[in-house]
């Protein structure tokens, strides 16, 4: 498998240019701090909470690519809103979209005959760099939801 195809990918999921919809960034422009912290839809994550988890996972990719061995607990996977303000926020979407960068690049620099190894879990490198874009794409989807139940939960209001 051509490590600049799995690169390119993980970064169509995040940046857009992609055949299936809207990618991450395209779903997350224009959304407030407080947008980002609402829970519109009862017993789900909000935005924000998604958008740490994705931050979580990139960095656990990168630190299994780096030879750690990690696991997230839970509140490392699902980290909480400390304080809703836009320059968080902000601080946040762009903590999102370097780590997304670092990513490609490592994936990208990957050596394709370590692809079929277990990447610092009982997981093969291919099966995580696979699994980023998917990962992100679901998420993307959760957020174009939450999004329009926002919408509609001020439309009741």
């Amino acid at each position: 498998m051509e490590m600049t195809l799995l690169a390119d990918q993980i970064e169509r999921a995040f940046r857009g240019d992609s055949w299936h919809g809207p990618a991450v960034l395209e779903v997350l422009a224009g959304i407030t701090a407080e947008d980002a912290a609402a829970h519109p839809i009862a017993g789900a994550h909000s935005i924000w909470e998604i958008v740490l988890h994705m931050a979580s996972g990139y960095a656990l990719v990168l630190g299994r690519i780096q030879g750690d061995r990690i696991r997230l607990e839970e509140d490392q996977e699902w980290p909480s809103v400390q304080e809703v303000r836009d320059d968080l926020w902000h601080a946040d979407l762009a903590r999102l979209d370097q780590l997304n960068r670092q990513l490609v690049r490592a994936v990208g620099e990957f050596s394709p005959a370590r692809l079929g190894d277990p990447l610092g879990s009982e997981f093969t490198a291919a099966t995580q760099f696979l699994g980023a874009p998917q990962h992100d794409l679901y998420h993307a989807g959760q957020i174009v939801m939450l999004k329009k139940a926002l919408a509609r939960s001020r439309q009741q209001a």
